[in-house]
């Protein structure tokens, strides 16, 4: 299959002027220290609908006759390319059909209603419902606006790989985040045609890592399971297209685990001052899991910030424990006055702020006349918590459990 053109891409960027936000570049100082030069973030997740997806979506939909927008379009998603497919309807005055996966993110539901596109909620993951959404296409003539395997849905992603080199002329290593690969795919045509020094890395969730087997195999492998926060990226297959241009033209893929991406996005939120999902985030993930293996100056690209709330409390409680930050302790102390007092003071002591606090005299591993403390403490580190672990065991506090 023949690869994208540069020039095709330049098209779509043309087509897209005045639809799209440019997004910023931003640098980051925590991550220039971890790599020893300039780090900066393509801020994707602060594009219109909070993510690349709509460069595509326009870039396909503006392209179809009046005669088939007539009959309007359907998209299958966990979210994004929803989002990006029911504003890009919406400005061209064509109707939007959206099959999601059950479990899809409420915050992303919610934005694609309010979008105009009607959606209804098909299957446990995004191959389920894209089966759904074909057999809608069949039967009502809409044309499906596939979340990666089109040209057109390439060429208009491939535009934020044109920004990039504009934005960072002497960029080195770019790390993109990668599901069914049409964002990698375009960036990769954009910049190797140009740059072919730069170096081009896709990030992929272990946990649903179709691309490193594929490319191993030489050919499109699915998936037999995944599981990850990163719905964004969780695809169980690539496709033709999509394997052509990472094949041929990707440098690296590497995996991260989900400790990591929730370490990531807590830096993103701490740091950098942005919401960040943890498909957009695995860029950063990658970095931060591997600082040696990316030449600066680098651009991550933060590919979408569509979170539900619920879940973004969720995944930084995630990563303030995997950053050691946060502790939860299971401790046996003596059932007499004022032992529970001397504990705390000793955590008071060694500099950790208490969350809460639960003591129980029931639980099997209990000797007569002890009780077990529940503890959740705020610690400054993964040092600090290991020096209180520490010390409460030399201060002779059996410690049952902890995480």
């Amino acid at each position: 299959m023949g690869l994208i053109g540069v020039e095709e891409i330049e098209a779509a960027a043309e087509l897209l002027r005045g639809v799209i936000r440019y997004t910023p570049m931003e640098s980051s100082r925590p991550l220039n220290l971890m790599v020893g030069g300039p780090v900066f973030l393509k801020c994707e997740n602060l594009q219109r609908t909070g993510s690349f997806k709509i460069r595509g979506a326009y870039t396909r939909i503006s392209r179809l006759s009046d005669a088939e927008r007539s009959n309007g379009v359907v998209a299958a998603s966990a979210g994004n390319h929803a989002q990006g497919v029911a504003l890009a309807a919406a400005l061209l005055g064509c109707e939007a059909t959206v099959y999601m996966p059950v479990g899809a993110s409420i915050a992303k539901l919610t934005a694609t209603r309010a979008y105009g596109a009607t959606v209804h909620l098909h299957g446990e993951t995004l191959d389920e419902a894209l089966i759904e959404a074909r057999a809608f296409a069949e039967r009502t003539g809409a044309i499906l606006v596939h979340p990666f395997d089109h040209p057109d849905i390439v060429r208009g992603q491939g535009t934020v790989g044109l920004e990039i080199l504009e934005q960072v002329p002497e960029v080195a290593t770019i790390v993109v985040s990668a599901g069914g690969g049409g964002l990698l795919s375009g960036i990769a045509a954009a910049v190797k045609a140009r740059r072919p020094d730069v170096q081009i890395v896709g990030v992929q969730a272990e946990q649903a890592a179709a691309w490193p087997g594929s490319l191993a195999a030489g050919r499109p492998v699915r998936l037999m399971k995944m599981s990850t926060l990163a719905d964004g990226i969780a695809v169980g297959e690539p496709t033709d297209l999509t394997y052509s241009h990472v094949s041929g033209l990707v440098d690296d893929m590497v995996t991260v685990s989900e400790d990591q991406l929730s370490r990531a996005m807590l830096l993103c939120l701490e740091r950098a001052k942005l919401v960040v999902e943890p498909a957009g985030a695995a860029s950063i993930a990658a970095i931060m899991a591997h600082p040696e293996r990316f030449r600066p100056p680098v651009v991550a690209v933060l590919s979408g910030g569509n979170i539900d709330p619920l879940v973004l409390l969720h995944v930084t409680q995630h990563g303030l424990v995997a950053a050691g930050r946060f502790l939860s302790l299971r401790i046996e102390i003596s059932d007499r006055p004022g032992s529970l007092a001397r504990l705390l003071a000793l955590v008071g002591k060694l500099g950790a702020s208490v969350v809460d606090v639960e003591q129980s005299r029931l639980g099997s591993t209990l000797a007569l006349g002890d009780v077990q403390v529940d503890l959740r403490l705020e610690c400054r580190g993964a040092e600090h918590r290991d020096e209180l672990l520490e010390s409460l065991a030399g201060a002779d506090y059996r410690v049952l459990d902890h995480h």
